[in-house]
Formats: C-alpha cells, structure tokens, sequence
C-alpha cells in the first residue's frame, strides 16, 4: 500500500513538473527567435532564397544558354496555345473552388471565381511562395460573403484536393512509364506520406487539442467534399487541370526543339509538375527547373533541354495567365465604383 501510494505522489509530482515546465515562458533570446521565424515576410524570403540558390546552381552547371534559348523561343502559336490552355485550366480550377465553396455556404458566381482566381494566379507567379495570391483570394471572398474562416477553409481544401489529385496521377504515371525516375522519386514520395502519416498520429495522440482540430478538419472536409456529384467534378476537374499544365509543358518543349515522345513527355511533364508545387521558389522559378533538368539528364535528353523548357514554361504560363488577371482586376474595380456609397 505504501508503494503504491509512494508511487502515486511520484506521478502527481511528475505531472505538476511538467504543468510548471509547460507554463514557465520560454527564454526571452529564444521567444525573439520564434518571433522573428514567425514573421510572414521571412518565411517569403526563405522561400525565394531557396529559388534563387537552385537558379545559381542551374546556371553554375549548365550556364546561361539554356535559360536564355527557352526565352528566345516565345512566338505566336505558343503564346495562343498557352493563352488557351491556361484559360482552360483556370476555367475548371475555378469550378472545383465554387463547388467546395458552395458546400461550405459561401457559394460565389463561377465568373466571378473565374476572374478571381486568374488575379491569384497572378499573384502567386510574380510573388515568392507561390502561395500568397491564395491568401487574397481566401480574404477577398470571405469579406464579401462575410465569413473569413469559411471561405479560408474552402480555398485550402480546394487547393488540396487539386494537389492530392496530381499526386495521384503522378504516382500512376510514374508507375507505368517513369522507369527511370520511379526507382527514386516513388521511394522519396512514399517516405514523405508515412513521415507525414506518423507526425500526425503521434501528435493526435500526444494531444487532445491537436485531436480535437483533426476531428474539426476532417469534419469540414465531409462538408465541403460530402456529396458524390461534388467529389466526382473536383476530381474531374482537377485531372483537367493537371492535364492542362501537361499539355502546356509539352508546347514548350517542342518549341525549344526536344525531341521527346509522347509517353515519355508525360512522365517527364509530372515529375516537373511536382516540383513546381513546392512552395519554395522565386516566383515560381527553381525547383522546377533544377527538376526539369535532372529529368530530361536522366532520360537522356540533356540537362539544357529540360531547363530550356522549364523556362519557356514559365514564361508561357506567366504571359497567359496575366492578360486575364488584368482584366479580372479591371473588372473587379468598375464594380466596386458602381457600388453606391
């Protein structure tokens, strides 16, 4: 009895111990630190460091010339085709965002989504991240149906189910036509998921608060994706999407003259479409790429070509992308000045 007693106060004490230790204030020098990392504007920096780092060693290894034949090969049937594709693509995203947003209850006219969801892309191409024309577009929505947190969630989730199904598509592409890439990008992307997988289970676990927000989530994720006409269209749209970019990767290669077939421009255009969703670039430009390059190295195509077409495609996508947020932008303002006061 005494053990067990001697064994309880153990216990309490441990538990007060750790109570002390979680509310005493952390180090003054070390609460700067967390305060100065948590500053929007440098984790941005960090982001378009890292780009420009992977630029340098681009330029380092393979020099200027490819970065400058991918620029000298804009014309007109490529323009055209990346204006259209881009349309196209904007068009069905912007679709998969008002059918999430409409679940939530902050539904929005489709030409309205159309329109503001070029001005984030826009955005998220001149600003570093890649994120940030995301997060007006969360704010711009939630202020008009008056609901911030609603229109935030539907904005992430939209994003997420279009990332989710790259992913995925990915994974099949790599599978049956990568070969040479799926002996190490599918080993990376399978350690990523269980790292992930784990990192949450343990903190579920480790903690009420973080169960609660994942029961929250997961809750606003049955709304928003609970109905099957809506799972099915965000993923039909997102395929068209990710098809669309696709196509557009291949335009610039053809036009930078890479002889690339036909299956093996898919894999090569998945594995590019995988980098550049990491949010860590220079205005979109870096790992895309540095990716582009080691493929096309790997796929005996040579170093240059893919970075070459990486390049025109940034700069296909950049110029496609702007005519509409100029006039989405225009549009928006002649509304708000027939706004009465």
């Amino acid at each position: 009895m005494t053990v067990r007693l001697g064994a309880a106060d153990e216990v309490a004490a441990a538990e007060v111990t750790a109570a002390e230790v979680a509310q005493t204030p952390p180090h003054p020098r070390l609460q700067r630190l967390r305060d100065v990392l948590a500053r929007p504007w440098l984790r941005a920096a960090l982001r378009a460091l890292v780009g420009a780092v992977v630029l340098l060693a681009i330029a380092a290894r393979v020099g200027a010339g490819p970065f400058v034949h991918g620029l000298l090969s804009v014309d007109g049937p490529t323009v055209a085709a990346a204006i259209a594709l881009t349309a196209l693509a904007t068009a069905a995203a912007a679709w998969r965002w008002r059918l999430i947003a409409g679940r939530l209850g902050v539904g929005l006219r489709w030409s309205t989504a159309v329109g503001m969801y070029y001005r984030s892309q826009f955005v998220n191409t001149v600003l570093p991240g890649g994120v940030v024309g995301d997060v007006q577009r969360a704010v711009d929505h939630g202020r008009r149906a008056d609901r911030l947190g609603a229109a935030a969630r539907a904005v992430a989730l939209e994003r997420v189910v279009g990332q989710a199904v790259q992913l995925a598509l990915a994974v099949v592409v790599l599978a049956v036509v990568g070969m040479e890439f799926e002996g190490v990008l599918l080993p990376v992307l399978g350690v990523v998921l269980v790292v992930v997988a784990v990192a949450v289970a343990v903190a579920a676990l480790a903690s009420r608060r973080v169960r609660a927000a994942l029961a929250h989530e997961l809750h606003e994720v049955r709304e928003g994706l609970g109905s099957a006409a809506v799972c099915v269209q965000t993923v039909l749209t997102s395929v068209i999407v990710c098809g669309c970019h696709l196509a557009l990767f291949a335009v610039a290669a053809v036009a930078v003259g890479a002889p690339v077939p036909p299956l093996r421009m898919l894999a090569l255009g998945m594995v590019v479409l995988l980098a550049a969703s990491i949010p860590a670039n220079l205005g979109g430009w870096g790992p895309r790429e540095g990716a582009a390059g080691w493929a096309f190295a790997m796929a005996g195509f040579g170093a240059a070509a893919g970075v070459s077409a990486a390049t025109l495609y940034g700069v296909l996508a950049f110029v496609a992308i702007a005519p509409g947020a100029v006039i989405a932008q225009s549009a928006a303002l002649v509304r708000r000045r027939r706004m009465p006061s």
